[in-house]
């Protein structure tokens, strides 16, 4: 139902290490860039996503942080363990390792971490062990 969101980083540079190796464990790439020369400086805007479309945008201007959750799908668990790896690698805070949550569902595998903003950002898989 989202077609894409975002979130603005105080230090674009840390965020855009943070992101680039979360993400790109999950197989999202920077696919767009909007550049300060594009904006007349006052934007500068990365859009991640899979097969060309920018789901997720990450763009200077501030620190936001607090009371954000994002969530991004994972294929598989060992997607949702190598988010978890990388991102804590890239100068993210554990806010949960990866796991079994039974309390949402009996399948819902997610790893939780801060990004360097203190944004709670999620890979979840929903998908059952495969047989």
């Amino acid at each position: 139902m989202i077609d894409h969101m975002g979130v603005s980083a105080s230090d674009f540079a840390a965020s855009r290490r943070f992101y680039d190796a979360a993400l790109g464990a999950i197989g999202a790439t920077v696919v767009m860039e909007v550049t300060p020369a594009m904006t007349g400086g006052a934007y500068h805007g990365l859009g991640y996503g899979k097969h060309g479309k920018p789901d997720f945008w990450l763009s200077n201007g501030g620190p936001k942080g607090s009371g954000i959750h994002i969530a991004f799908v994972a294929e598989n668990r060992a997607e949702v363990d190598a988010f978890y790896t990388a991102a804590m690698a890239a100068g993210g805070r554990d806010n949960g390792a990866p796991g079994l949550r039974a309390h949402y569902h009996p399948d819902y595998y997610g790893a939780f971490v801060y990004d360097p903003d203190g944004i709670n950002v999620e890979a979840v898989c929903h998908k059952p062990v495969a047989d």
